[in-house]
């Protein structure tokens, strides 16, 4: 089962498709550009639709979602962690 998809291997985040994230599943993702898997393991239950953080990111570092810079990130957040407004800031605000 994909818990999560993204389109380039060095994207930073990527996007839950799957209802019922919660902390500690292991999720299997899909890289489209390379059709292949990457397995991670969830810190936070993470809504359908929301972003989990691939890597350990600290503030200021990119947040990189479909191959492009979408905003930085404002507070640490670690891999398999929920990456929303709370610690990205969007580049179009």
């Amino acid at each position: 089962m994909i818990h999560f998809i993204l389109h380039d291997a060095r994207d930073t985040v990527a996007v839950v498709v799957v209802e019922g994230v919660k902390a500690g599943d292991e999720l299997t993702g899909w890289i489209m550009d390379d059709d292949r898997t990457v397995s991670l393991r969830a810190r936070q239950a993470i809504p359908i639709g929301h972003k989990i953080a691939l890597r350990d990111m600290p503030v200021g570092d990119k947040a990189v979602k479909y191959g492009i810079d979408i905003g930085r990130v404002v507070a640490p957040i670690a891999a398999g962690e929920h990456a929303h407004v709370h610690n990205v800031k969007t580049q179009r605000w």
